[in-house]
This record gives structure tokens, sequence and C-alpha cells, in this order.
């Protein structure tokens, strides 16, 4: 039993990873989070098993995080979504001194020591214009689905002002900017550099050092990338869409691996070593990523 797996329960989708014991991701699975929150956990890890070739007793270790992490009854651990977001993201850039986390229900900044650990974080105000659901409220307002948003702003050629002081006034602007004639995909991209205003804000409210590191669903949108890159300097790290998503359920499986480790002699043969990058399959085609440096837990 020397794998591991992460499960992350978002607000709106839940994901979740299966590493082998050098490391590789083997397996993966993203289904709509719903309302029945045990059921969503055990789907996508039953997909990643699958995926990976293996029986649930061939899973070491299962670690949740996210807002639905208590759900998961088959879990070892639960972590919360600060630790497993800086978990997966050091994991695959090992300097990462701050992580921003934008998902559909917070966005959350949190600032590293150099053991990876958290030592500050801040939170958005208590409302969703400082998180994925404002976007994808906007995109539905204007007839569009989740999936279309990105490819929506894609084609904007002027943003159109949209302040995010709050989602119900934000609204209200989308609102106005129609009957003005305003075209969508202008008020999507108004939409995204609001956002974007409120994640920087956060980002200096706890200290921002680099490296940085973008994580979280909304990271799969390509506008937002290229204005964080362009607004931030350093320019932050972002993974490939096919699997920016899946982060903090990495994160979990990397802690799982080194839970796992307490408890029986490494897996690996003396002088054996890893292959020393991640292969990806999915979305994204396939993408080579360094692997991060193992350490032990506290």
């Amino acid at each position: 039993m020397t794998y591991t797996a992460g499960i992350d329960v978002g607000s709106t989708y839940t994901k979740a990873v299966i590493l082998d014991q050098y490391d590789r991701i083997v397996g993966r699975g993203l289904v709509r989070t719903g309302f029945r929150l045990a059921e969503a956990a055990r789907q996508v890890f039953d997909e990643a098993r699958k995926e990976a070739g293996l029986a649930e007793a061939d899973v070491g270790y299962v670690i949740s995080t996210g807002y639905g992490r208590f759900q998961v009854g088959f879990r070892d651990l639960q972590v919360t979504d600060l630790t497993s977001a800086a978990r997966g993201a050091a994991f695959f850039f090992p300097k990462t001194r701050t992580v921003l986390d934008i998902g559909g229900q917070t966005m959350k900044a949190s600032r590293l020591d150099e053991a990876r650990k958290v030592k500050a974080f801040r939170l958005n105000d208590k409302c969703a214009a400082g998180t994925g659901a404002f976007l994808e409220k906007t995109a539905r307002y204007m007839g569009f689905d989740t999936g279309e948003i990105g490819a929506l702003a894609a084609t904007s050629h002027q943003a159109v002002p949209i302040s995010g002081v709050c989602a119900v006034f934000a609204e209200s602007e989308v609102i106005n900017h129609l009957s003005q004639g305003a075209a969508p995909a202008d008020i999507m991209q108004g939409a995204i550099v609001s956002l974007v205003d409120r994640s920087i804000q956060l980002l200096k409210r706890v200290q921002m050092e680099p490296e940085i590191a973008l994580v979280g669903g909304i990271l799969r949108f390509e506008s937002m990338v290229a204005l964080m890159r362009e607004r931030l300097t350093p320019p932050p790290n972002v993974l490939p869409e096919g699997i920016v998503q899946y982060v903090a359920a990495l994160g979990c499986a990397v802690l799982g691996r080194q839970r796992l480790a307490t408890r029986r002699p490494a897996a690996l043969s003396p002088g054996q070593a890893a292959t020393g990058e991640i292969v990806v399959t999915g979305e994204c085609g396939e993408c080579r990523i360094p692997e991060a440096p193992r350490q032990n837990v506290e």
C-alpha cells in the first residue's frame, strides 16, 4: 500500500489525486460537488483509482481538504485548505513563499516559511465578489455557463469597469452595462479585472513575498492568468489548466506520503531515486514538471 490519495471537496468541484511511491501522479478525478458531498468524494476517489488501475486496499493513506473535508468518511486525516494549497504549490514550485488560492467560495492568500508551513494568511471579505462564484453568476446572468467564461473573456476588446465592492452591487452594474449595449465579452472581462484587483489587495495584506504561486480553479481562465502576470512583479508561477484545479488535492496526497513514510520503511530501494519529474496527462496534454524535494513532516 504505497499509494496515497488527496481529496479536495470544494464548493463547486470535488477533486482527487493519487500519488505512487515515486511521487508521480497516477490517477485523478473531478466532478461537480452538488449537495451530496460524501458521494462526490467517493466518486472522484473511485475515478482516480480506476485511472491508476488500483484497488481501494492499494491506497495506504487518504487525506481530505476543502469545505466538505469532514464529509469524507474514509479519510485517514483532514487538513485545512491553507495547508493543502501550500504543500501542493510547493511540490511544483519549491521556492514558493506566497500562495493565492481562488476558489468558488473563498479567496485565500497565505505566506509560507522555509519549511512550507503557513505563517500568515488572509481571507477575502465575506462577499461573493471576491470569489469565482461572482464570475460564474455573471456568466449565467448573460446566458453563458462556467465552461464558456474563458473563451468569452478572450474575445473582449475593452473591459467595462465593475467595482466589485459587493456581489449584489456588482450584479446591478452588469445589468446596467447590458442595458447600455455593452458586449457580454467586455462585461466578463470587467468582472475578471475586478477579481484580479481584489486578489492583489489580498496579497498586499498578507505581505506577499516571491515566489508567488497561483492555484485554484479560476486560474484555468487564461485572461485571469495574463492579468495577474502583468500586474505582479516578479510574475507568479501558474500550473497548466489541466492540473491547476488539483493543487490542493495533490497537497493532501503529498502529506499522505509523508505520513505513510512514518509508518514503514521508505519504499525506494537503497540507491534508487525518483524520476525527478512528474508526468501529467489530461486536458493540457502531457506536462512534465520538475519534482519538488521530499521533506519530512513535523
